[in-house]
């Protein structure tokens, strides 16, 4: 493979999250700057063909949401023939859509928190609680809705009461799309980097907000990302789950889970995400300071593991 030497980063967009990729891609392009490359910082906006990108050796993905996660923008840059930064078409399409990513962790026997899917959310729709306990034999009175396709906890609700639906239908940024109901499991939650195949420091998150949502991910200065203190043989447990879910889903370069464990010590994938934040409030970075492994470090490993 010809040595990366011109690299443009793809970042904003027109996604809920376009504040998020434009603090990953501004991060991202100084390190590369400070790394020697010859780069280009490019929203994807002013993005008119795919075709420009081929004037470059690599095109570095910090675009979040459905334009650089779900699978169409990946898809397009192989029929290019143009190189980019982490997982390929099938596998961001299959992490990015909540059903199949369950539908797929279910077939391979590993662990998911449950939940079903309905077209859309609105005021009329039947109590949630009703339909999850008739399908799943259970008594439930917790649950989350999410899209069914977003990220970064975008339209993320805490349902507790019907009351609670009613308020989420209201508050919704876009409730005519796809959602999901999924129990909640409230003990611990972790996540785990994983860069060329190998897990960096597993990262335990702590919020003083009723779950880990939008405000803290990437505003809080409340929320703490710690490294775990675990037992070896736990550590162990969690990062083969972690590299069993990322590679059966086809993930590969970098990505995280997300790893949820419930009072009696049981763990559960919630997700993965093939295009992770990369600002200083994000995990991957902050794991990899735990490894001792600066940021600009860290984006030199995703670039080297690219092109092996």
């Amino acid at each position: 493979m010809a040595e990366i030497k011109k690299i443009i980063v793809l970042y904003g967009g027109a996604s809920s999250e376009r504040e998020v990729s434009i603090n990953s891609g501004e991060g991202i392009y100084k390190a590369l700057l400070d790394l020697g490359y010859s780069v280009n910082l490019k929203d994807f906006n002013d993005v008119d063909k795919l075709e420009y990108l081929k004037e470059f050796d690599l095109v570095f993905i910090a675009l979040h949401g459905f334009e650089g996660e779900s699978g169409d923008l990946q898809k397009s840059l192989d029929s290019l023939g143009i190189l980019y930064t982490g997982s390929n078409y099938l596998a961001c399409k299959n992490t990015w859509n909540k059903t199949n990513f369950k539908n797929i962790l279910k077939s391979v026997s590993i662990s998911t928190p449950r939940g079903f899917s309905v077209e859309n959310i609105h005021f009329d729709m039947q109590s949630p609680f009703d339909i999850f306990n008739t399908k799943h034999d259970s008594d439930i009175k917790k649950l989350f809705l999410k899209p069914e396709e977003d990220g970064s906890s975008i339209d993320i609700f805490e349902i507790n009461s019907d009351t609670d639906l009613v308020n989420s239908i209201r508050n919704a940024q876009i409730p005519n799309r796809a959602f999901i109901f999924e129990e909640s499991i409230k003990h611990r939650e972790y996540t785990v980097s994983i860069i060329n195949g190998k897990c960096l420091p597993i990262i335990e998150i702590k919020t003083s907000n009723s779950f880990y949502d939008y405000d803290a991910k990437y505003i809080s200065d409340n929320t703490q990302l710690l490294e775990v203190e675990l037992d070896q043989s736990t550590k162990e447990e969690i990062n083969n789950l972690s590299l069993q879910a990322f590679n059966k889903l086809g993930c590969s370069n970098w990505g995280r889970v997300d790893i949820l464990e419930d009072a009696i010590g049981n763990f559960y994938v919630l997700e993965i995400n093939t295009v992770p934040g990369m600002t200083s409030h994000s995990c991957v970075p902050r794991s990899a300071e735990l490894a001792g492994i600066s940021y600009k470090e860290l984006v030199q490993l995703i670039i080297k593991d690219v092109q092996i």
